[in-house]
């Protein structure tokens, strides 16, 4: 018997998929949808055990939704039910005479060879479906992925305005430029670190990220998760007592657009804030992607650069 089938019949195909052995294939079909998409490779990369249940279910999909496959799995789920019962009712009557224990060997002995020959058929079925290819397997699977996709999309547009009408300069996250002043050989940096600019920031709203300038002393950016936040740490905050803070947009700073010749017609920062406070709950950014802070980065020394040659 080759590792494949000794894996399945080690598990309970039926349970994996959290139905009964009665489960019709639109049935199976449908328990397998709901239990990949929480497991799906795309959606933890970093869990090895949701690869491997994924990889489970599939199996069980692929067994069970195949008419050959699946009698073949039942005989010998059936066989191993008998086994067991043949096993309890053997238990209770060791106490019997050497004869009678001997014929029972010899019917375990004939009934084994009927197990294996059973195993040998599902096999058989196993490795036809890898050499027909798995046509329903690879259908759920493209499903699967496609609502993934779906999902994935659908986050990014509410990340990016959740009611279709832009707000600020951008569709980036909004930033902000912190500037302090700094001695020479001050290793506390002018009493500003990453853990003390995220404690003074983060009272505002969440905070995705705070890059201190490792270039040049005495100036960070802050990335905020929403306008609204990004904006009250702009008016209101104001550093340590004995050396603040001034503070400049860098990115995402909402516009103030005049009213139209029209009556009604007009957006205002106010009306941007709060369609932000009214959405804050759906549109919580996620971390930005190496990527992008690395980006961010380059442009903090680019800018660095251009005011060192000023001065």
């Amino acid at each position: 018997m080759s590792g494949k089938a000794k894996d399945l019949l080690k598990m309970d195909l039926y349970g994996l998929l959290g139905v009964e052995n009665t489960a019709t294939t639109k049935e199976i079909k449908k328990a397998y949808r709901q239990k990949a998409l929480t497991c799906h490779p795309d959606k933890n990369p970093d869990n090895p055990k949701a690869v491997e249940l994924f990889h489970q279910l599939s199996q069980a999909l692929e067994v069970l939704t195949d008419a050959a496959a699946r009698a073949a799995y039942d005989k010998i789920c059936a066989a191993k039910k008998q086994a067991e019962e043949r096993t309890r009712k053997l238990d209770d009557k060791r106490k019997k005479i050497k004869l009678d224990l001997e014929a029972r060997e010899r019917q375990a002995e004939a009934q084994t060879q009927e197990e294996v020959q059973i195993s040998r058929t599902l096999e058989e079925e196993i490795a036809r479906l890898r050499e027909e290819g798995s046509r329903q397997l690879e259908e759920e699977q493209r499903l699967i992925r496609e609502q993934i996709q779906r999902e994935r999309e659908a986050q990014q547009q509410q990340q990016t305005d959740p009611r279709g009408q832009g707000c600020s300069k951008s569709n980036l996250t909004p930033k902000l430029k912190l500037k302090w002043k700094y001695k020479k050989d001050d290793e506390t940096n002018g009493g500003y670190s990453q853990d003390i600019l995220l404690r003074l920031l983060q009272k505002y709203g969440d905070v995705l990220n705070v890059i201190v300038s490792s270039k040049k002393r005495g100036s960070a950016v802050v990335e905020y998760a929403t306008v609204r936040a990004a904006e009250l740490a702009f008016k209101n905050e104001s550093g340590l007592s004995g050396n603040p803070l001034k503070i400049s947009w860098l990115e995402g700073q909402p516009e103030v657009v005049l009213p139209s010749s029209q009556p009604g017609h007009f957006m205002s920062t106010q009306g941007c804030l709060t369609n932000e406070r009214d959405y804050e709950s759906v549109v919580m950014m996620r971390m930005r992607q190496a990527a992008e802070r690395q980006k961010l980065i380059e442009q903090m020394q680019r800018e660095d650069e251009e005011e060192d040659a000023r001065s």
